[in-house]
């Protein structure tokens, strides 16, 4: 089984943290919320043909917020 581990995206599911925005924007190094559609291309990847032989990989699509 594969999975992706997205970072905050730039969806309505944001808009409750209001006030929490500019920190998580400041801690994430490329500084900026992700995209759908930057998920999405790890989602058409691991569905794909050549994610054929990928097993237990987890995604992180976060724009570095892990990396520190």
């Amino acid at each position: 089984m594969n999975s992706i581990s997205p970072g905050y995206v730039n969806t309505d599911l944001l808009k409750p943290a209001g006030r929490l925005q500019p920190r998580w924007i400041e801690l994430t190094p490329q500084k900026r919320f992700g995209e759908p559609w930057e998920i999405a291309g790890a989602a058409v990847y691991l569905a794909s043909e050549a994610a054929r032989f990928c097993t237990g990989t987890d995604l992180v699509v976060d724009g570095g917020y892990t990396l520190w």
